[in-house]
């Protein structure tokens, strides 16, 4: 089933808050623990009490550990994650949040990403909160985030370098790199958007959207820390399914074109990375004969509404074309779920396809198998065979129970 989810962070977003929010939603707290665990064994834990925000029902997500927590650097942090035993999906979201304050802070303090020195963002909690919302939003199965604009806050906040105003660098540095919007609301005070907040909405690929759409499924709440007068200090998460969208997987898209006879064929590659970086879900060329008999190049993508735009721009701006087209198109998809294997000893992911529970198609990931193939010095072919043959002896065969 597709399912999506919408967060509304008007009065703020810090990754406890949202932690709670999906845990308040259904997210099974076990999974949660178990990926903490993994990533941070002995150190935190991570529970949950009730509480309530401005008359608002909400849920807390308390982290719990003992004695000061370390300094990391991000290169100690990547390690860890790394070397963590968690789903492929949770420790893939939980680096490239961590990758990107990493980026922001390198930027910030003038120093080597490898070199920052997390101090709030690298304590347990924020570990904890980071790894925890990657392993809820998995055990949800929600496959597409979107939010409305970000509430920054006001006023200045205590940090490991001083005082600083809200919303500090590292806030404003993940906003530059995304396309999250921030409300304007001049009443909200204090630090209300947090460094690990909102890096998780920017790495997780969050698009800006009013409202959720279709059938609402849960409804969650996640606290702060701090009791507001005026207003419930929560981030709320919605689970929806868009409508139309039911168990068969269908989704309306966008379907975006360009005809073109003038661009360098040794462009096109580039044309299609690009387009596949900001926002569209497939990319291809198609050779035609264009009028007077000149040889051409139909570039074609798939995108969701939302991102139409933005794929348009891409393709004015890469390539020469005068003019672009769409029009909607229905696609039904296979819900779509990585897992991992050991092929020849080397770590390789595996994108199940399924419907109703059951498998129905297995692919080793070409990228995972290329750099195995490239590190082992073996051809490609056999470490896609075998990592075929590690999926079929772990059972994910067509026809089994995912």
């Amino acid at each position: 089933m597709t399912r999506h989810a919408w967060i509304d962070p008007s009065a703020g977003v810090a990754g406890d808050m949202l932690l709670g929010a999906l845990l308040g939603a259904g997210a099974d707290l076990d999974a949660v623990r178990a990926a903490v665990a993994a990533v941070l064994p002995g150190e935190a834990g991570v529970g949950t009490e009730e509480v309530l925000r401005a008359g608002l029902a909400a849920t807390r997500a308390v982290v719990t550990h003992e004695g000061p927590s370390p300094e990391r650097t991000w290169a100690d942090l990547r390690a860890r994650i790394g070397a963590a035993v968690l789903d492929a999906r949770v420790r893939e979201e939980a680096l490239a949040t961590f990758s990107l304050l990493a980026e922001v802070e390198a930027q910030a303090h003038g120093v080597a990403a490898d070199d920052v020195h997390f101090h709030e963002v690298g304590a347990w909690d924020s570990v904890a909160d980071v790894v925890g919302v990657c392993a809820a939003l998995a055990d949800l199965g929600v496959d597409r985030l979107t939010c409305g604009p970000v509430g920054l806050g006001s006023g200045t906040v205590q940090t490991q370098h001083g005082r600083m105003p809200v919303p500090v660098p590292a806030v404003l540095g993940v906003l530059a790199r995304s396309t999250l919007v921030v409300a304007d609301d001049e009443d909200l005070v204090g630090e209300c958007a947090t460094p690990t907040g909102v890096a998780l909405l920017a790495a997780l690929g969050t698009m800006p959207a009013a409202a959720p759409s279709g059938r609402v499924l849960a409804v969650g709440a996640g606290a702060g820390s701090r009791e507001v007068p005026d207003r419930a200090n929560v981030t709320r998460v919605v689970l929806h399914q868009p409508v139309g969208e039911g168990d068969v997987g269908e989704e309306t898209l966008v379907e975006v074109a360009a005809t073109v006879d003038d661009l360098d064929p040794r462009v096109w590659p580039a044309v299609l990375e690009e387009l596949l970086a900001h926002g569209a879900l497939d990319a291809w060329t198609t050779p035609v004969l264009m009028k007077k008999g000149r040889p051409g190049t139909v570039v074609s993508t798939l995108s969701r509404p939302e991102d139409r735009r933005t794929v348009v721009e891409v393709l004015l701006a890469h390539t020469t074309t005068l003019g672009v087209r769409w029009h909607e198109v229905r696609r039904a998809a296979l819900d779509r779920t990585w897992r991992e294997v050991a092929a020849l000893g080397e770590r390789v992911r595996i994108k199940v396809g399924s419907r109703d529970g059951l498998v129905l198609s297995l692919t080793p990931e070409l990228e995972d198998c290329r750099e195995v193939a490239l590190r082992l010095g073996v051809p490609l072919r056999v470490v896609l065979r075998a990592a075929e043959a590690a999926a079929q002896a772990e059972g994910w065969e067509s026809g089994a129970a995912i």
